[in-house]
């Protein structure tokens, strides 16, 4: 579905033919329920906008609101970042699909609040939360990678403590800043994140 802009009419017709007769969602991958363990999970703003960052008040807010949601679902918070126009965060659950319906909750009650704070009634403001179950230690170690590096893939910083809304100074405090390096050099962050499922992780 990640190509959808670039289909045929047809083509649309035929995708959202066959995810119906799966059951699955028509417009986003389906939430799968792979049981007890951690979880990348991962969602943006329609189209890319900076919805989230529109003040860093609102980002301070929403991270907080994240955070609160996410311990209450989650038996480890292990990482999070947050970002003008989307989230990431790896966490360890048992509920993932009662998990994910929280954060649809959450990003509904966002999306009311922020287009009335912007006179904007009716305007999309997510898409849909994606979760991927972690696979390996290799993989859950470039996930942590993954997302404390996301502020400085992104532009926004140069170090990953300099980013405040995300979790980066905790884990390097956790770790100590050699065994975030060494970490960082042993699990490379590869091409994650551009097809979600690198076979290398």
């Amino acid at each position: 579905m990640y190509d959808w802009r670039q289909m045929t009419a047809a083509e649309r017709r035929a995708a959202l033919a066959a995810r119906k007769a799966c059951r699955h969602p028509w417009h986003g991958p389906p939430h799968e329920d792979y049981g007890e363990g951690s979880y990348h999970l991962t969602a943006a703003c329609y189209e890319h906008e900076h919805f989230i960052g529109h003040t860093p008040e609102r980002m301070a807010r929403f991270e907080a609101d994240l955070l609160d949601l996410l311990h209450a679902h989650s038996k480890t918070v292990w990482a999070w970042c947050v970002l003008p126009n989307h989230y990431h965060a790896l966490t360890e659950t048992g509920e993932i699909k009662t998990l994910l319906a929280a954060l649809g909750m959450l990003h509904g009650r966002s999306s009311f609040q922020w287009n009335g704070q912007e006179n904007t009634r009716g305007r999309q403001v997510w898409h849909r939360c994606e979760e991927r179950a972690i696979r390996s230690e290799r993989h859950f170690w470039a996930t942590m990678n993954y997302v404390h590096h996301n502020p400085v893939h992104h532009g926004y910083v140069k170090r990953w403590e300099e980013w405040p809304y995300a979790s980066a100074r905790d884990f390097i405090q956790w770790v100590g800043r050699e065994e975030a390096k060494r970490i960082w050099r042993a699990y490379p962050l590869l091409d994650y994140g551009k097809g979600w499922d690198d076979p290398r992780l």
